[in-house]
């Protein structure tokens, strides 16, 4: 079988200048980042302000293995199944880190015959925007040790700073560094370290950020560390939020792609969903609501993760109305979560399946939380059964949820035509009734023990003494009232990735809250989740290479 990436060298792509104008884009709103990509400008979207909006198709997923279920490939499939069926579609993706892509997932631009393209340009650099964030981002960490280093008129509390630097890249060594080190010439001594660049608080501001305004506004609002004296200091107090505004006006314009039948794809921002808010930017999505009758937007990891924080957070800012939810599973999933061998899930039995649709059950049940209509994709893999596919269609009809089975990976569109149908017909005949799980005036407590115990399930929140303090100084900074962005693993309901299926009458401990005031929400922090991944023992890395012509090989 033929490589996702000999597949994506294959196809034939048509002008990105000519994508555009038949989506009535100008071409003076056009910024061609060469032949096949391209910014569009924020004055377009300006004048767009206007435009009757389309209904928005929201992708999610059950509890996945490691590898992923295909979330993206589901949701690019989905898009180009429904301009097949004549409903005019576009999908909404986030970029993808080179932290993923060099270490165990691979790319992140679909596969097989449902990709958006070009593929190793998205997946490689694309157009930047990725490393302005990481500029912008340290370019406030330089500035910090700057100022301590002449003087420190801010009074600085050095045991106090919460903003760490930035890189794209699996890097397990800088997560705890010591820097100034060499003498007074080289600044203040002191410990930091390193986050990737999707858990930066500028990349999750990038993506809720509607205008070149607001967004130097939530910049200026980054919470970088305390005073001697206890008060607050924020990028504003530096005066570098202009600046970073600077670096990051280009990025903030959305990128238009196309996927392997030229359906168009805004590909835009990238925060992870475990650590951050999991969608594409707020601007993509608009902008694709405003060209199209189905927007197809992507959140990532399960609807523990990604989803809620699209409609507790996303839904807010963006002022969206989530019309279907798509909840993607696959017959692996459902193995590895009724007790396979998690190194060898193909081994496992029909008991495993049925016993892992607890898992799927919980995902189902989060979603008819929120009120919204749902779909459950059972994406098929190779070597998956008829026996085990009608199993899951049967288990879907017992919880009165439709299901569609969706073969887009070897088929393209066709292999979603099924599910375009499902999901067209659910928009039409069940209205949404979208509702975020609380309120925003609920203590926040109560907001992180709804998402607990309504959404993972637990029976508990167990707050250790360093999340307590850290719920007093957000009270009096005032900032009890935004939402929770909770940072917790995609391998389990639970904070513990290794209790998989439904568990039950399991506890969540909140280490501690962080306060990201620019993007506009808090991060309670559970379990071991890591604001630095580390690479695999073999990492995907060594298999990617350049051949004498310049043609990328060895990326999946």
């Amino acid at each position: 079988m033929k490589t996702d990436l000999k597949i994506a060298q294959e196809a034939t792509l048509i002008p990105i200048m000519d994508l555009a104008a038949g989506l009535g884009i100008d071409e003076d709103f056009i910024l061609p980042c060469g032949q096949f990509k391209a910014k569009i400008s924020l004055h377009f979207f300006e004048k767009l302000h206007e435009t009757k909006e389309g209904k928005l198709i929201l992708v999610t997923a059950m509890t996945p293995t490691p590898y992923g279920e295909g979330k993206t490939t589901v949701s690019i499939g989905l898009s180009m199944a429904l301009n097949k069926i004549h409903k005019n579609s576009i999908v909404a993706l986030r970029e993808p880190s080179l932290g993923p892509v060099f270490g165990i997932k691979g790319g992140a631009a679909g596969g097989g015959y449902v990709q958006v393209l070009p593929m190793e340009d998205i997946n490689l650099h694309f157009t930047g925007d990725i490393h302005a964030i990481s500029a912008a981002h340290n370019l406030l960490a330089a500035v910090l040790d700057n100022h301590m280093h002449f003087g420190n008129k801010l009074n600085v509390d050095e045991t106090e700073i919460f903003f760490k630097r930035a890189m794209d890249m699996n890097d397990r060594s800088l997560r705890d560094i010591v820097v100034g080190l060499g003498g007074k010439p080289n600044g203040p001594a002191r410990e930091d370290g390193f986050i990737i660049t999707a858990a930066s608080e500028v990349m999750a501001i990038l993506a809720l950020s509607n205008s070149l305004v607001e967004l130097k506004e939530r910049l200026g609002k980054i919470l970088v560390a305390f005073a001697m004296n206890g008060n607050p200091i924020y990028a504003k107090d530096f005066g570098v939020h202009g600046a970073m505004a600077a670096l990051l006006k280009d990025a903030l314009k959305p990128n238009l792609a196309q996927t392997i039948d030229h359906t168009p794809a805004f590909i835009h921002c990238g925060p992870f969903a475990n650590i951050a808010h999991g969608t594409c930017s707020i601007v993509a999505i608009k902008m694709a609501q405003k060209l199209c009758d189905y927007t197809v937007v992507e959140a990532g990891f399960g609807s523990d993760l990604g989803a809620e924080k699209f409609i507790d957070i996303v839904t807010r800012v963006g002022q969206f109305n989530v019309d279907t939810a798509v909840l993607v599973a696959t017959i692996r999933a459902c193995k590895l979560h009724g007790g396979a061998p998690p190194k060898d899930l193909k081994s496992g039995t029909i008991e495993h399946l049925k016993k892992g649709f607890l898992n799927l059950e919980k995902h189902i049940e989060n979603m008819r939380k929120f009120k919204i209509p749902t779909v459950v994709a059972l994406n098929i893999f190779e070597g998956d059964t008829e026996d085990e596919i009608k199993a899951v269609n049967e288990f879907c009809q017992s919880k009165n949820v439709r299901s569609a089975e969706v073969r887009a990976f070897q088929q393209g569109a066709d292999g979603a035509v099924e599910l375009a149908h499902v999901v067209s017909e659910t928009c039409e005949k069940e209205p949404s009734h979208m509702q975020p799980l609380y309120d925003l005036e609920d203590p926040l407590e109560k907001k992180i023990e709804k998402v607990a115990h309504e959404i993972y399930g637990a029976a508990r929140v167990v707050y250790i003494p360093r999340a307590e303090k850290d719920m007093k100084r957000i009270e009096k900074l005032g900032l009890q009232q935004l939402p929770v962005c909770i940072a917790k693993t995609n391998r389990s309901l639970s904070d513990d990735p290794k209790l998989l299926g439904r568990p039950e009458n399991f506890k969540i401990t909140i280490s501690g809250i962080n306060i990201s005031a620019g993007a506009g929400f808090l991060v309670p922090l559970t379990g071991e989740v890591m604001l630095m991944p580390g690479l695999s023992k073999i990492p995907n890395a060594l298999q990617i290479d350049v051949d004498e012509i310049g043609r990328i090989i060895g990326l999946s």
